[in-house]
């Protein structure tokens, strides 16, 4: 069989649908081939099945990229509170957790509804197909052709929507870089992100506190996340590791404040102030007592405050301040929430995402080099980035 489309989206995800669903009222003819058994598999184990599908602050200063100006574009063009109105005209209630992350009262599954209700609304049709395997995808300079076990399709217009390799028992693969590089795109080598780190060596010793969590400034380069931090028994997750994750480099050094609140010298003020009082006991008033004892004992400052040397409280301040682990790696794509890499920006129009030498070629979502922050970010950038390419189609 053969069926001539106005375009065909490549992915059933958020970006996939989102972008399906704008060109059909756009009026265009729109088929949508997904490789799982349905569509939008991510959405639905997302936030905790409530989807965190927007954040309220989301701006550029909250991706990377090779090329941080890329998102600019799309992101002013379609803002947080553009989808929080679509959300309240399907009726969906939600509500702000933490750190303007917005979540479904309910269930991600009504944002999975809303889209295929937004593909259902024409004036054009969205076709959506699961199950289907692409074998080829080919291009005869008008015209692409996309061919699966169930027969060809074709149509002027293809969108890369097939995200990245993260989480792969949902399906997720290389796929959208083997295409990219396939039409001559330029791919920014992809690494996991939002993803826990592990320790090994001496920092192997703290798995002994897994489960325990707490509140901290989390450094990775010259970024500083202050949100929670959780022992594992691999090393460090929480959001505060999983967002500096996406700054971590091998080999570098991350460098955790287990006491953000407290002056530079609280120590020293603590002796003055109540020199009978000891380190353990200090931290235990800040800090789950598990691994207030564990630092307590790395810091080696044992007995009461007064009797103290003033070098070895100043030395304990600075440690605690900016406490060093050198992680031996990530738990890599099965573990990653996104991917940090993927389509260079420099090969797309970030007003369209549509390729710059490749006519008709459009690459959205997490495909892209635009990774995004912890707490609905990468959903708003697949938001932004599908309606920018839907408007080209």
């Amino acid at each position: 069989m053969s069926d001539r489309f106005d375009a065909i989206v490549l992915g059933g995800g958020a970006a996939g649908l989102f972008c399906a669903a704008q060109a059909g009222q756009r009026g265009r003819n729109v088929l949508v081939l997904e490789r799982a058994e349905k569509v939008g598999k991510k959405i639905l184990i997302s936030g905790g099945g409530r989807c965190n599908f927007t954040n309220i602050g989301a701006g550029p200063g909250n991706y990377l990229s090779a090329n941080r100006h890329f998102a600019k574009s799309a992101l002013s063009r379609y803002t947080p509170a553009d989808f929080i109105a679509l959300v309240d005209r399907h009726g969906i209630a939600w509500h702000e957790k933490t750190l303007g992350q917005l979540f479904c009262d309910g269930s991600a599954r009504q944002i999975v509804d809303m889209l295929l209700d937004e593909c259902a609304a024409g004036p054009g049709k969205v076709t959506i197909r699961c199950n289907e395997e692409i074998a080829n995808v080919g291009h005869d300079g008008n015209t692409y052709t996309v061919t699966t076990q169930y027969g060809a399709f074709t149509a002027p217009a293809l969108v890369i929507a097939t995200g990245g390799p993260s989480i792969p028992k949902m399906g997720a693969s290389d796929f959208a870089y083997r295409l990219a590089r396939q039409f001559g795109l330029k791919v920014v080598e992809p690494r996991p992100a939002l993803v826990p780190l592990t320790l090994g060596g001496e920092d192997a010793l703290f798995r002994e506190l897994s489960g325990v969590a707490a509140e901290v400034e989390a450094t990775a380069g010259k970024t500083m996340f202050r949100e929670a931090a959780l022992f594992t028994h691999r090393g460090l997750s929480g959001p505060a590791i999983l967002q500096v994750s996406s700054y971590w480099q091998p080999g570098e050094a991350v460098a955790i404040n287990f006491v953000p609140d407290e002056p530079r010298d609280w120590l020293l003020e603590a002796k003055r102030n109540t020199p009978s009082t000891t380190l353990r006991a200090l931290l235990r008033d800040r800090l789950p007592q598990r691994l207030a004892d564990r630092l307590a004992e790395k810091l080696g400052v044992e007995g009461d405050l007064g009797n103290a040397q003033d070098k070895a409280l100043r030395a304990a301040q600075e440690r605690l301040l900016r406490w060093q682990f050198t992680p031996n790696g990530t738990e890599g794509f099965a573990k990653a929430e996104v991917t940090v890499g993927g389509i260079a920006t420099a090969e797309l129009s970030s007003q369209t995402m549509e390729a710059r030498n490749m006519p008709g070629l459009y690459a959205i979502g997490e495909a892209v080099d635009v990774t995004g922050w912890l707490g609905g970010y990468n959903f708003q950038w697949a938001w932004a980035s599908a309606h920018a390419a839907a408007q080209a189609i």
